[in-house]
């Protein structure tokens, strides 16, 4: 078995696939789905709560499952498995991003779990330096990989059914236009590719979770994609506030309001509550429309990868010719594939609530394994790598194509959801 080397792609993949297949048999032949230690806490009540002896045994658990997970990762890349020691210490310092993430106060700015991993990650490599034998465990593009496996799971396509015809024109028309809009900016100020794509589909799509699908992609530069994270994250929150008081001022109605909402903000969490302080309507409908966008993310991820491998030039021979179907399929990122197996899967075989057990537990260990991702990179970064030239020019970018992104979705909203298109069809 000594023999076994796979790519860590293939490695995240079938570690991926594994656990959902045990999850769904599990499930299948009694019920059972891991119970998940809880974070969610507003007072200093219920924050004692969490310390309770039933939390730590879940939290234990989580640790277990997770840990196993990550020694059969090591191990079908033939890599040492004392090198998964330190994972003890990443382990303890996510939990941490979680109790900090699960506060109601954060939730209600937008502050994911993530910032807060990616902040203490920073904070220790920085202030103290990543102890050796943690430095180890930092496998930042295998965590994040597995939980893209986990991500399949939610991105239904019955999602684009429930939108109905007008939510889905509106994903479509607004996420290509965005992407398109936004990369050719990031052009004409001269960022390079691999970061122009990850800000793109950040933008463009649903935020956090389609920078770290574009990022893996391409194998992208993990100090990027933390800086494109901080933006979408530090964006957001003003976002929650102003995007309410000027649909307000503009007179728009809960339908549009909400399209728009969904449409432009770019974290789950944040469209929620915005849609939430506009009313029952928008939230519903900012819902939906986030939901159809977040579907577009593996199409998206699956045809990035693809422009990625085709438009690198191949450097071995003398004509510079772009690479073959061969060398485009061993670039491939192959947990792409498993991304969309496993959404496949949910999509149209364990679909319904009969199965949101499975997919509500896979949910949160997505999160946990982003959240691994993300204190991973911190604990391997200096501060002063995220803060460049480079990298303030792509915050300016990053700006732009948000503004872009508010006029225009609007524009595309009041066209879709507001005229009466029955009416002009009769």
């Amino acid at each position: 078995m000594k023999k076994l080397h796979l790519t860590e792609d293939w490695a995240a993949t079938l570690t991926g696939l594994l656990f959902v297949l045990i999850s769904l048999g599990a499930f299948a032949l009694s019920q059972y789905t891991p119970e998940f230690a809880t974070f969610g806490w507003k007072n200093g009540e219920e924050l004692i709560a969490l310390f309770s002896a039933e939390n730590l045994y879940n939290l234990l658990l989580v640790f277990i499952i997770s840990y196993v997970l990550l020694v059969l990762a090591y191990f079908f890349q033939g890599k040492p498995i004392k090198e998964t020691f330190g994972y003890v210490g990443v382990f303890l310092l996510t939990a941490a991003a979680s109790l900090l993430g699960g506060n109601k106060m954060a939730n209600d700015w937008g502050l994911e779990t993530v910032i807060f991993s990616l902040a203490i990650g920073l904070l220790i490599n920085n202030l103290w330096g990543t102890p050796q034998w943690i430095r180890k465990a930092l496998s930042s593009e295998l965590y994040i990989k597995i939980g893209l496996i986990f991500l399949g799971s939610t991105i239904l396509f019955q999602n684009l059914l429930k939108s109905g015809a007008l939510g889905l024109i509106q994903s479509v028309v607004v996420v290509f236009s965005i992407w398109y809009f936004s990369f050719w900016l990031c052009k004409r100020f001269k960022i390079d590719k691999e970061l122009s794509i990850m800000l793109s589909s950040a933008v463009s799509i649903c935020g956090v979770s389609a920078a770290i699908a574009s990022a893996g992609a391409i194998k992208g530069d993990s100090k990027k994609l933390s800086y494109v994270v901080s933006l979408v994250l530090i964006v957001a929150v003003p976002m929650i506030i102003i995007m309410p008081i000027l649909a307000k001022l503009i007179g728009l109605n809960e339908t549009i309001a909400g399209a728009w909402i969904g449409g432009t903000i770019d974290t789950t969490g944040a469209v929620v509550a915005t849609g939430a302080l506009y009313g029952e309507e928008a939230l519903r409908i900012s819902t939906i429309v986030k939901f159809s966008q977040n579907v577009l993310l593996g199409i998206a991820a699956f045809f990035i990868a693809l422009y990625w491998n085709y438009s690198k030039k191949e450097k071995t021979d003398a004509s510079g010719e772009r690479p073959g179907l061969q060398l485009m399929w061993e670039r491939f990122p192959k947990f792409v594939l498993g991304f969309i197996l496993v959404s496949l899967l949910f999509s149209f075989f364990f679909a319904g609530e009969g199965y949101k057990p499975v997919t509500d537990s896979l949910k949160k260990f997505q999160n946990l394994w982003f959240t691994l991702g993300f204190v991973s990179i911190g604990l391997e970064t200096n501060f002063k790598a995220l803060i460049n030239a480079e990298n303030k020019k792509a915050g300016f970018v990053f700006l732009g194509a948000q503004l872009f992104n508010i006029l225009f979705t609007l524009l595309v909203a009041y066209v879709v959801f507001g005229i009466r298109w029955e009416t002009i069809f009769k």
